[in-house]
C-alpha cells in the first residue's frame, strides 16, 4: 500500500483532526435557528390571521364587561354602530361581593338599551363574571317580552395596550382609561378586524413573535390589515 506523503495530503499535518468541528457546529446551529424562526413567524401569522378574520357580529347592541376583582368590573354599552351609550362599574366579586347590586345595575342597562349580547373579557375574574352573566340571562329569559340575550367570552389580550394608546385617547377622550378597555372588548365582537388592527400584533395573542424575528421579517401585510408577513 502506498502511503500518501505529507506534501500530497489535503489535510495539513499541523491541523488537528477535529479542527473544523466548531465551524460545522456553528453552521448547523445557524441553519436550525433560521428554520425555527421561519416556523415561528409562519405559526404566528396563522394564529393572527385566525383572530383577525373571526366573523363579525354586526348590529348587536352589546354590554361589554372587563372583569376584575378588587377594582371592579368595568362596563360599557355600545350600540349597533359601535357608539358608546353608557358606562359604569360594578363590584360583584371579592372583596366587595356586591353581587345583587351588580345584577340590578346590569339588568337596568340591558333593558334600557335593549342589549342583545354580553361580552366578557377572558382575563382575571372571567369565570366568576361568566356566572354573573349566566344568572342575568336566566332571569332575563323569564320575561316573555324580553329580547333574546346571549353572552360571549372575548379574547381581551391587548385591550389594556389599546386603552392607554394615543388612538384610544383620540377616539374616546371622555372615558377613563379603564373603561376604554371594556369598549374594546365589546367592539371586538362587533368587528374583530376593525378593532384588532388598532393594536400591535404582538399584543393581541397569548403567543408572541420572538423578538429576534421581528425587525426584518415581521411586517404589516396589506391584505390582512396588520397581519404578519405574507404567509
Amino acid at each position: 500500500m502506498i502511503q500518501p506523503s505529507s506534501s500530497n495530503s489535503i489535510w495539513p499535518s499541523t491541523m488537528p483532526p477535529n479542527a473544523c468541528l466548531p465551524a460545522i457546529e456553528r453552521d448547523v446551529r445557524r441553519w436550525l435557528t433560521e428554520k425555527a424562526e421561519a416556523h415561528a413567524i409562519h405559526t404566528f401569522a396563522l394564529n393572527l390571521r385566525g383572530l383577525l378574520t373571526q366573523p363579525p357580529l354586526a348590529g348587536q347592541t352589546i354590554l361589554a364587561i372587563d372583569p376584575a376583582y378588587r377594582t371592579g368590573c368595568k362596563i360599557a354599552v355600545i350600540d349597533g354602530t359601535g357608539k358608546v351609550v353608557a358606562t359604569t362599574a360594578v363590584y360583584p366579586h371579592q372583596p366587595q361581593k356586591k353581587w345583587a347590586e351588580a345584577i340590578k345595575t346590569l339588568e337596568t342597562l340591558i333593558i334600557q338599551h335593549q342589549v342583545t349580547l354580553i361580552t366578557i373579557g377572558n382575563g382575571t375574574a372571567s369565570r366568576e363574571t361568566e356566572q354573573l352573566a349566566a344568572e342575568i340571562i336566566g332571569r332575563h329569559a323569564q320575561t316573555s317580552s324580553a329580547v333574546p340575550l346571549y353572552y360571549l367570552m372575548v379574547n381581551e389580550a391587548g385591550a389594556s395596550v389599546y386603552s392607554a394608546s394615543e388612538l384610544a385617547r383620540a377616539e374616546l377622550p371622555d372615558l377613563d382609561v379603564t373603561l376604554r378597555g371594556a369598549v374594546s372588548i365589546g367592539r371586538r365582537a362587533q368587528d374583530p378586524l376593525a378593532e384588532l388592527v388598532k393594536i400591535d400584533a404582538n399584543a393581541i395573542g397569548r403567543w408572541s413573535l420572538p423578538a429576534r424575528c421581528r425587525p426584518k421579517d415581521a411586517r404589516p401585510h396589506p391584505r390582512w390589515g396588520g397581519g404578519i408577513g405574507g404567509q
